[in-house]
């Protein structure tokens, strides 16, 4: 380990010795973070206070022999990696040991040993500006936390903001990184060099429109809430049932076709530099676009519309997609052909998700076991814009991202599964009329009087 790191580990316990000086009773934890080019180095310092000690010890002396073997300190080292959950840009990552060290045992009953675990993440390629998400869940009930970020050595990466919870178990950091480390910045110099877009960079940047909505769940989640309810029909104020093949695909098209030109708009406007680019509100209306389309896919709010709402709601999400394009660098008359290569690659992805789901919505709208795809996804949908309007809207830390990539992640495993249960359920309708029976006997209970739900018992 570096002079550098030392330091950095010397600094944030000497920060933290004022607090802690006196507390016997809490296990400190402190964790120096260093960004490289394709990987972070983390160097922790676990020290058990004299109150705690005894249980720390237990769980690392496993055969309570009173040495801390060196398999002991390893499978205690490797436990702690695996109480750490860590994300970057959304994605999971998993910590890889590199070394661990252990004081006597005396020193840690005095409360005065660290013990010392070092350990590396390896970084996924990604766009310029990344984020890692550390948080720690190791003996939460009598631990303390302490983490920091070291100033990188590379010239190519500069820290933007560190965000912590109150007990510092939640970490955030966010960088931006150039040069040789992003897949997308031999593009980016070239691009410069040259002032035009050619062939090499159209298919990078169609490639980067791809990756990004396939990646901005947000987007995705959207688009899918509002075409939950396209099949149907409304009677009243609820939706009732399949309004037809040729309705429900003229619907899916006039939501697709509207989304795609509202977003197609305001991308435009705002790469060229027409329309000034908020970040922040812009993200809450996306979270709250979201909920409305969940809203209306529980009960019909604006039926026989959806096709305006989703070109009104694509304006705003086209202001999102120009933030993406926007950190390229990319001069006037190149951002003209990176739009066009960038909204290519957005409609394709988008194409890919739809026509990947739509036959299941078809099939299974046709059938009474649809009311359950229909509320579980919307409220799927409205439970998770309620945690990005809290995260983006409040400052509220949530697992909302980790849960929806999560989804995500396994998308192409949930479209085959549930185009086969569509075509079940399709062919056997009777399979699913039972669940329908059992929905409208609860909901006939529940709504009729008291004497009523005593008789249906």
């Amino acid at each position: 380990m570096n002079a550098r790191l030392l330091a950095g580990a010397a600094i944030l316990l000497s920060l933290g010795a004022g607090a802690f000086a006196h507390r016997l009773d809490e296990y400190l934890q402190a964790t120096i973070i260093t960004v490289e080019k394709d990987r972070i180095q983390a160097s922790m310092r676990l020290i058990p206070g004299v109150a705690v000690a005894p249980v720390v010890l237990a769980s690392i002396d496993a055969n309570g022999d009173g040495v801390i073997s060196e398999a002991e300190q390893q499978t205690y080292a490797e436990r702690v990696l695996r109480d750490l959950s860590i994300t970057v840009d959304g994605e999971s990552v998993r910590p890889t040991l590199v070394s661990e060290k252990f004081p006597p045992i005396e020193q840690m009953k005095e409360g005065l040993g660290e013990i010392q675990i070092e350990f590396t993440v390896d970084l996924p390629p990604g766009e310029p500006e990344r984020r890692i998400v550390f948080e720690s869940h190791h003996q939460n009930e009598r631990s303390a936390y302490l983490v920091n970020c070291l100033v990188p050595n590379d010239p190519n990466i500069r820290i933007l903001t560190q965000t912590r919870n109150e007990t510092q178990s939640f970490y955030q950091l966010d960088y931006a990184q150039s040069g040789g480390s992003s897949r997308f910045a031999s593009w980016k110099v070239w691009s410069t060099v040259r002032g035009w877009m050619g062939a090499v960079g159209f298919a990078c940047v169609f490639r980067l429109g791809m990756r990004h909505i396939a990646e901005g769940t947000d987007h995705l989640l959207f688009l899918l809430a509002l075409l939950l309810p396209a099949p149907l029909m409304v009677i009243g104020s609820r939706w009732a049932g399949f309004a037809g093949v040729r309705q429900s695909l003229l619907r899916i098209l006039k939501v697709v076709t509207a989304f795609t030109v509202g977003h197609s708009i305001t991308l435009a406007l705002a790469a060229l530099g027409f329309v000034p680019v908020p970040s922040r509100p812009i993200e809450v209306l996306i979270a709250v676009s979201i909920f409305v389309s969940a809203a209306h896919a529980l009960r019909p709010l604006f039926p026989g519309r959806e096709a305006a709402i989703a070109a009104f709601f694509g304006l705003i999400h086209g202001l999102a997609f120009a933030t993406t394009l926007a950190e390229l660098g990319l001069g006037r008359w190149a951002r003209v052909a990176g739009i066009l290569g960038f909204n290519l690659g957005i409609e394709t992805m988008q194409l890919i998700v739809v026509a990947a789901i739509m036959p299941s919505l078809v099939l299974m709208s046709r059938t009474s076991a649809y009311q359950f795809l229909r509320i579980g996804g919307a409220l799927f949908a409205g439970f998770a814009s309620l945690g990005w309007i809290a995260e983006r809207l409040l400052g509220v830390h949530t697992s909302v991202d980790l849960l929806v990539n999560g989804v995500a992640h396994r998308g192409a495993w949930i479209a085959v599964g549930l185009f086969l249960v569509s075509i079940v359920c399709w062919r056997y309708p009777q399979n699913s009329n039972w669940l329908h029976r059992v929905v409208l006997k609860h909901r006939s209970v529940f709504s009729a009087g008291p004497e009523a739900q005593e008789r249906n018992g």
